[in-house]
């Protein structure tokens, strides 16, 4: 996989990633492309080492792993980092 299609491919399951996840992630959209990125690459290997073979077109079983891998980094880094959705209210 070329370097492009690595960054555009991340930022769309990065994406897809924060829309599976309930309620708001107060996130960046560059940790939102870092985290899809990662999720991709990790995604793909996972996904080759439990024998999804590659195909001529969309490997949707892949693009599933690859979003699940996403949310679960997008929950850590949430939970490392404390971020939360924004907030309103003022005290």
């Amino acid at each position: 996989m070329e370097i492009i299609g690595v960054i555009i491919a991340g930022a769309i399951i990065g994406a897809l990633a924060r829309l599976v996840m309930p309620g708001r992630q107060g996130i960046s959209a560059l940790v939102t492309v870092i985290l899809g990125i990662l999720g991709v690459l990790i995604g793909y290997y996972l996904a080759a080492a439990l024998g999804v073979a590659a195909t001529n077109g969309i490997d949707w079983l892949r693009w599933i792993i690859s979003i699940i891998v996403a949310v679960v980094l997008i929950a850590i880094y949430i939970a490392v980092t404390g971020r939360r959705g924004t907030s309103n209210t003022r005290i």
